[in-house]
Parts: C-alpha cells; sequence; structure tokens
C-alpha cells in the first residue's frame, strides 16, 4: 500500500510542478516570452554560427511557439493530476485494476518528458543553438525537467506495487 501511495504522491508532484510552471508563464507571459523570442531569433548565439540561418524574426511565430509550450505544460499537469486522482482511488483495488489505473499518469509524465526534452533540448538546444547563449540557455533547467519526468515515470511503471490479490503474471 505504501509503495502505491509512493507512487500516486510522485505523480502529484509532478503535477504541481507542471501546473505551477504553466501558471507561471500564463500570468508572467511577458518574462518568459522575451526567453522563446531570443531563442528563435539566435541572437546571442555565436556570432558567424553556421546555423544561424534557422533564426525566425516573426513575432507570430515567438507567440505560437511559447503558446504551444504553454499547452503542452497544462496538459501534462491535468493529466498527471488525473493520473495521480485515479491511482489514489484504486489503491486498495486488484493489482490489475491499479496498474490500468496508471495510463493517465505516464500518459502526463511522457507528454512532461517529451515537452522539455523536444521543446527546449532538441528544438531550443540543438536547432536554435540555444547552447551557445550564456544568456539565454535553459538547457540545464530543462534537463532537470527531463530526468524528473523520466524518473518519475520509471519509478510508476517498475511493477513493485502488487498486493498479490490478483496474481497476474507480468
Amino acid at each position: 500500500m505504501i509503495i502505491r501511495l509512493s507512487k500516486a504522491a510522485t505523480v502529484s508532484a509532478m503535477a504541481l510542478l507542471a501546473s505551477l510552471v504553466a501558471i507561471n508563464n500564463i500570468t508572467d507571459y511577458a518574462t518568459n516570452f522575451a526567453f522563446v523570442r531570443h531563442v528563435f531569433l539566435m541572437d546571442t548565439t555565436f556570432p558567424g554560427s553556421g546555423i544561424r540561418y534557422r533564426s525566425i524574426d516573426q513575432t507570430w511565430v515567438h507567440h505560437a511557439g511559447y503558446i504551444a509550450i504553454i499547452v503542452m505544460q497544462t496538459l501534462t499537469a491535468g493529466l498527471c493530476w488525473t493520473g495521480a486522482a485515479r491511482l489514489l482511488r484504486t489503491r486498495h483495488a486488484v493489482d490489475a485494476t491499479f496498474r490500468s489505473a496508471r495510463a493517465w499518469a505516464v500518459s502526463g509524465l511522457t507528454l512532461g518528458f517529451l515537452t522539455w526534452q523536444v521543446s527546449f533540448m532538441t528544438i531550443g538546444g540543438e536547432w536554435f543553438g540555444m547552447w551557445m547563449s550564456t544568456q539565454w540557455n535553459g538547457l540545464e533547467s530543462a534537463f532537470r525537467f527531463v530526468v524528473t519526468f523520466l524518473l518519475a515515470l520509471i519509478y510508476l511503471i517498475v511493477p513493485n506495487d502488487g498486493t498479490g490479490a490478483d496474481a497476474t503474471p507480468h
């Protein structure tokens, strides 16, 4: 039982993290929009970098990219909150029921992983060369999110939470 509660708490913690990030991005739009804008502009990457042709200077694209990130963060939070609630509701259930209740949480944690890994590390970091910027480099922060979401996902799916109530083979 304690492992099931631990897994629900872990998913809840990730839901809270994603919620706060989304809320901050919505309520303080301008601050983080500046970050996204500079990544798209590539204006602080190495001078003469051969990849600067990838920069995008259309403001509407900057807003669309930032809004897409906020939507993914919000969906991550919603999926994780729903998943945590389902895990709590099924904590006394037979093993198969508890395992099937993990689907929402798995979806949320996976989306969280993909949001920071794809949006920040892959697109921002590699495509737009964010790694070259000393001022607008979010890779270290993104890495913390990627690892945290991935570890939570691994912990959630490890079959160590059974009660033995249904003795279903794995």
